[in-house]
């Protein structure tokens, strides 16, 4: 595979030659254009003033003219789609050297405080997981991915997602293409209020009355052409009086049909390109197959079927033009493509909500693509037989926000033996960010991406953390309420079927030291007799006595710091046994504090 890097910086160059070329042909056929209106100006004023030249002659510059507007609207259109590109290698180029952050998808959208772990873990919000991972433009793709984020797949789920990234991951023309088509279509797409419309029950009578809507207009145009040779109007009139009745009898049920659309045609328009793009692309992973399946069933091509949806809705959408209001009631104008959207919904509409899926997901798929292609030394997980107990086997684990450079990795294995790792270490040590580092990376391996680290073996796992608690003075609650709620929460995990990996940092910190060793062992206690593991953070070495009373099942490490020519040190790297030494009192007489 090659340097992603590389390939990224070659096909920026090629971009950019094409932004100048652009640009050079707009500015040619902008003057052209601009010579050609001079040359039919003067050519008009020979003509039609001086009488020398016929005026059939204006023929000639009219029509080069729109041969050249036709012509500066394609290089104009192939401008923006090149500078989109560049846009779209920059950022990439961008995420491989660690200069993402506040540059991307943030999701906010997708925030939710009273998750599990989403919140301890930076799954959302600038420089957030989602930021990194997002490249999808469709609303149906950013909230596939979020929900991958959110809820662990079964493993044979994982597995085939694996394959279908692997095969995605190549596919860079493709990735690029829907980058580009989807660009616009983020702020004129409603996926959910489209496919409630398609799914909706028949509004408008039957076909019957389509055809007699047909055949009063073209009634009314033969009426037209009647008395405009006999000058005999009384059955124009009889005519259009019958389409005034016509109309009144359904209007409500039109006005129902296509005020209920929701739809920007252009955004039809866009996402009929998007479906083409990928009719078009070949697989070989079954599932990615199925899903070019899918945008076929019915018949007709689902790209077909969309851009012929957004050509109706160009009508909706001008329909309160003056000129359709002028003709409305000869030709039926509004009833006919009330009723053009509504066969169009009999039709086809069952078939959208599995069109918009099948984008969203290939979208969120993409996105993990583009991550696995720009990391290429992240690997996937493998997954342990769940019947040999519990098991997080992480080999040299890092951060994916955190730069590459100043990323420290750490191995943690936790299984039915060990069942718990008591972390201790004094104050800017990096226990939270361990935490995070085990927690982000099961994400990753529960959504079927690949992890940052060398390896990670693991059981099917529910993943439940405390990391961030404070108090509230809206809900009265303290921070140690707060903490224990989320542990209740956490705990609760453990009735469920699969085995729960919680990560608590500073356990009960809230109270004193008392309460807290006997809560903390009590805790732990019950987590390992519902079959849990998991890892706990502290820097009161009390808690670091607990192993004597939970014997083996319980393991306990540390992070160190130095001191050095008056300064502190970290150098991030998790050792056995528990903290020797403290820094607090160090930290106060570095920042001026006399202790």
């Amino acid at each position: 595979m090659p340097d992603p890097q590389t390939e990224y910086a070659t096909r920026l160059e090629a971009r950019l030659q094409a932004v100048e070329r652009h640009e050079s042909g707009h500015i040619r056929v902008g003057n052209s254009k601009l010579a050609t209106l001079v040359a039919g100006l003067t050519l008009a004023w020979i003509s039609l003033a001086r009488h020398w030249v016929s005026s059939y002659w204006l023929v000639a510059p009219a029509a080069l003219y729109i041969a050249l507007a036709v012509w500066h609207e394609r290089i104009l259109r192939a401008r923006t789609l090149a500078e989109r590109a560049v846009v779209f290698y920059r950022q990439g180029i961008a995420r491989i050297e660690d200069r993402w952050p506040g540059h991307g998808n943030p999701g906010d959208r997708f925030r939710d405080e009273k998750h599990v772990y989403a919140e301890d873990l930076d799954l959302f919000g600038r420089g957030s997981l989602f930021e990194l991972l997002c490249t999808a433009r469709t609303p149906m793709g950013e909230a596939r991915l979020a929900l991958w984020l959110l809820a662990a797949l079964p493993v044979p789920a994982i597995l085939e997602r694996h394959a279908m990234v692997s095969e995605l991951r190549e596919k860079l023309d493709l990735r690029e293409d829907l980058a580009l088509v989807g660009e616009d279509l983020r702020a004129s797409f409603n996926p959910e209020a489209l496919a409630k419309w398609a799914e909706s029950p028949r509004v408008l009578p039957s076909s019957f009355w389509r055809v007699a809507a047909l055949a009063l207009a073209l009634l009314a145009v033969g009426t037209l052409a009647w008395g405009a040779r006999t000058y005999d109007y009384l059955p124009l009139v009889i005519v259009l009086a019958v389409e005034a009745l016509f109309r009144y009898a359904l209007k409500s049920r039109v006005e129902a049909v296509i005020t209920t659309t929701n739809s920007d045609a252009q955004g039809l328009a866009l996402f009929a390109a998007t479906l083409k793009r990928l009719e078009r692309e070949s697989f070989s992973s079954p599932r990615l197959r199925a899903f070019v399946d899918a945008l076929n069933e019915g018949g007709t091509p689902a790209s077909s079927a969309m851009a012929q949806l957004a050509r109706i809705a160009y009508w909706i959408e001008s329909h309160d033009s003056f000129m359709v209001r002028l003709l409305d009631i000869p030709l039926l104008i509004t009833v006919q493509v009330g009723f053009a959207a509504e066969a169009w919904r009999g039709h086809s509409g069952r078939h959208v909500r599995s069109w918009i899926d099948a984008v969203g997901e290939m979208e969120a798929l993409v996105s993990l693509a583009a991550y696995s292609y720009e990391h290429p030394r992240d690997r996937f997980p493998e997954f342990a037989d769940p019947s040999a107990g519990p098991l997080f086997d992480g080999q040299q684990l890092g951060h994916p926000l955190i730069e590459q450079a100043r990323c420290v990795p750490n191995s943690v294995r936790l299984d039915r033996d060990n069942r718990i790792l008591m972390v201790s270490g004094s104050n800017m040590s990096g226990k939270s960010t361990y935490l995070r580092v085990a927690g982000v990376n099961a994400v990753l391996a529960l959504a079927g991406a690949p992890i940052r680290g060398q390896s990670l073996r693991l059981s099917p796992l529910v993943l439940g953390t405390r990391l961030r608690t404070t108090d509230s003075l809206q809900e009265s609650r303290s921070g140690f309420y707060t903490e224990i709620l989320r542990i209740r929460q956490v705990f609760d995990l453990t009735s469920g079927e699969l085995p729960v990996l919680f990560l608590f940092d500073e356990l009960l910190e809230g109270t004193n030291s008392k309460d807290r060793r006997i809560g903390a062992e009590g805790l732990l206690r019950a987590f390992i007799e519902r079959g849990a593991i998991g890892i706990v953070t502290t820097h009161d070495l009390a808690l670091t006595e607990i192993t004597h009373e939970l014997g083996a099942a319980v393991s306990n490490a540390h992070l160190q710091d130095y001191v050095e020519n008056g300064s502190m040190r970290f150098d991030y790297k998790l050792r056995p046994g528990v903290v020797a030494r403290s820094n607090a009192l160090e930290l106060m007489r570095l920042v001026g504090l006399q202790v």
